[in-house]
């Protein structure tokens, strides 16, 4: 099967690309299922099989194994209608000539299946000839699910700990093993060993004597050293990841995992200058697991895919990432939440991002697993937990519990954005005997945390007219910084001509490069870290920021050289490029890091 289409959609949050591949994966785009919620999953497909009049069983929690069960039942309920409306498509697209014509215009000119259909058409066959053409190299868009692999709760049944196959994300990987899907589970948030030794126990995840996995592995990372340890770690356990899924440390959307000041750009060119290396290197760990496993050992080297994403917004940008760094998709995320035919947001949500502004758009601490988190102000999960600190009851009900990972006061755990957790804090931060200025900080620093493994899943409900009375209505948001340059709703159709240049959804004429913008907030977020730091640095933070700034100045350099001898690429931008990442350069130099 020849692929299209030369993005994905990248997921979003708990709820905002729960169905996705529902909307859009007939048009051959791939898509990303969080699996973090299992209670909105069990909704969602209560939801989906009254809409289509298909039999409908609840799975409570009285059920043994009540999540992975959910899991595998909503996805395999996706992929049926998924499926279902592929088969549709095609059977329409061949009958209504215009309908397919317009399909194929939709994909970029690079599309080997745009240029193939082309030349087939050119040739006048008959409709049986094109019909049987599309069922052998047309596909439909891949539904991908995503693990955040240390959202891994342990889990207690009448006081009794589970085994760790129960813990969340353990369930969760148990749940995409046993549904029908052929995809692939992305890994994210970091390496879990335990989490990385139970895909050995599902077939599905290796390979046939032809080399052909049921199920795969894609790796979110950040950096190639991260890459290569992970890659290594799982081949040597017969498991190959196939896919690489290149991240912005900051110039992203959701948690965001800032790497020691490496940028975008020269860690796209490490992968690219080191992919053979790579591929070489783990297949011949993967052979040897393989072998000494008796499974099935291929006899070429397996498909490996780096794709990248984060802060893309533009057809430039998008083919650069294509062209220069030899990437095979580009990962568009935040715009699509303007795009209500792929993800699944509320009306006022919508206008709130519609309205929001570079200074409407921070990273946050407010996220209870510690990561930063990309915010948008005003959003209404805030707006109810400041109600709740000025009433004196800070924290939520923690209705979920998917981040209780904390042990401090319970061994069962507790998550740091719960009232409990929160009450039993502030009480011991009364006792301390801190002056007014401190004893505010550090409660500011306990109440900040919000709940949004809740607040992330409730817009999905809203806009479904879900009864949200456990939930609660307020929403948390995690659009990337991205979001400030798209301005208005857009369709299906607007915003795949402005991936491939044919259209432009970008009004403002101020927006910086993508490489320029993940600079200046790297740079921010180092003057933060170093100016919480002022009054105390320790030698070994001071020696963390001058490697921190080493890198960035590297990673500058290397910008000006690549943006100054470019040729036929960024014309219109290159003045502009080189005068911002001369300010860059000025604005790192002047934190005078152990000066």
């Amino acid at each position: 099967m020849t692929k299209g289409h030369s993005f994905h959609i990248p997921v979003m949050g708990v709820g905002y690309t729960i169905d996705t591949p529902v909307k859009v994966a007939q048009f051959g785009i791939d898509s990303v299922i969080s699996l973090l919620d299992d209670k909105l999953l069990e909704k969602m497909r209560e939801m989906y099989c009254e809409k289509f009049e298909i039999p409908y069983q609840q799975i409570t929690e009285k059920f043994e194994d009540f999540r992975a069960k959910r899991i595998t039942s909503y996805l395999n309920l996706v992929n049926e209608l998924a499926e279902k409306k592929f088969e549709e498509f095609k059977s329409s697209a061949i009958q209504k000539g215009n309908d397919i014509k317009e399909f194929f215009n939709s994909l970029p000119d690079t599309s080997t299946l745009k240029q193939e259909f082309k030349g087939l058409v050119s040739k006048h066959i008959n409709l049986d000839e094109i019909k049987t053409w599309i069922n052998e190299n047309f596909s439909m868009g891949t539904i991908d699910v995503n693990i955040m692999t240390k959202v891994d709760k342990d889990n207690y049944i009448k006081g009794e700990k589970q085994p760790t196959e129960f813990n969340d994300a353990h369930a969760a990987l148990r749940g995409f093993a046993n549904s029908n899907l052929k995809s692939s589970v992305v890994l994210s948030a970091g390496m879990n060993p335990r989490l990385y030794s139970y895909i050995e126990q599902f077939e599905d995840f290796y390979p046939d004597k032809n080399g052909l996995l049921k199920k795969k592995i894609i790796l979110k990372v950040s950096d190639f050293k991260s890459a290569i340890i992970q890659g290594k770690y799982l081949a040597k356990k017969g498991l190959w990841i196939s896919e690489y899924r290149v991240e912005s440390g900051l110039n992203c959307g959701g948690h965001a995992f800032a790497t020691e000041g490496f940028l975008l750009g020269p860690i796209l060119a490490e992968f690219r200058d080191q992919r053979k290396e790579l591929v070489q290197t783990v297949h011949e760990l993967l052979v040897q697991a393989l072998a000494a496993k008796n499974k099935p050992v291929p006899e070429k080297e397996l498909p490996l895919k780096i794709t990248a994403q984060g802060g893309v917004g533009t057809a430039e940008e998008h083919q650069f990432l294509i062209d220069h760094y030899q990437v095979d998709s580009v990962g568009w995320g935040t715009p699509f939440l303007l795009v209500p035919e792929a993800t699944t947001i509320d009306e006022a949500t919508i206008e709130k991002l519609i309205d929001a502004k570079e200074e409407d758009l921070y990273l946050s601490n407010i996220s209870p697993l510690g990561i930063p988190f990309n915010n948008l102000r005003t959003n209404t999960k805030d707006l109810e937990k400041l109600t709740l600190i000025r009433a004196g009851r800070p924290g939520s009900a923690c209705p979920k519990r998917y981040a209780a990972l904390n042990n401090e006061f319970d061994e069962r755990g507790l998550c740091i954005a719960s009232r409990k957790y929160q009450k039993i804090k502030i009480a011991n931060l009364d006792k301390e005997g801190l002056s007014t200025d401190d004893y505010k900080k550090k409660y500011n620093q306990i109440v900040e945390k919000a709940c949004i493994c809740n607040g992330l899943g409730t817009s999905a409900m809203i806009a479904n007219k879900m009864n949200t009375k456990v939930e609660g209505t307020g929403i948390s948001i995690c659009p990337g910084p991205n979001m400030a340059y798209f301005s208005k709703k857009m369709s299906l159709k607007e915003i795949i001509d402005h991936i491939y240049g044919r259209s432009n959804m970008i009004s403002r004429t101020d927006r910086p490069n993508m490489f320029v913008k993940e600079l200046g907030i790297y740079i921010d977020y180092l003057k933060e870290r170093i100016d919480e730091t002022k009054t105390s640095m320790t030698v070994k933070q001071e020696k963390y920021f001058e490697s921190f700034e080493k890198n960035l100045e590297a990673g500058i350099s290397y910008y000006q050289k690549m943006f100054g001898e470019m040729k036929g690429k960024f014309e219109d931008a290159k003045s502009n490029i080189l005068r911002d990442l001369d300010m860059n350069l000025k604005a790192l130099q002047n934190l005078k890091i152990g000066k």
